[in-house]
């Protein structure tokens, strides 16, 4: 199994509208990917390891499918449309990272 992670770096004066990303964004992702989703988690960042220290990543999103190629075969043909609805939700550019899950 793999993980697409979806990390939003929490920066100083940018913005991020969890209600969206969740009700509108997660559920648009899900639709076009279609049945080779095989779960979906999203995070918000509460704080740095030190109490009161700013969250790393304010947000983070994280796709799992079977490999790498189920991926790629059904966010592919719609990631222009997933990618066109990130301005509705945050002015943050995101880091990606796919991983192979272990445990």
């Amino acid at each position: 199994m793999i993980k697409v992670s979806v990390l939003y770096p929490n920066e100083e004066g940018k913005r991020f509208d969890m209600e969206y990303y969740c009700n509108k964004h997660i559920p648009l992702v899900q639709g076009k990917v279609g049945a080779v989703l095989r779960g979906v988690a999203v995070e918000q960042g509460l704080s740095g390891m030190d109490p009161g220290s700013r969250a790393l990543y304010i947000a983070m999103g994280h796709l799992y499918f079977d490999s790498v190629e189920d991926f790629q075969a059904s966010f592919g043909p719609h990631a222009p449309e997933i990618m066109a609805d990130i301005p509705n939700y945050t002015d943050i550019q995101p880091v990606i990272q796919i991983s192979e899950v272990k445990i």
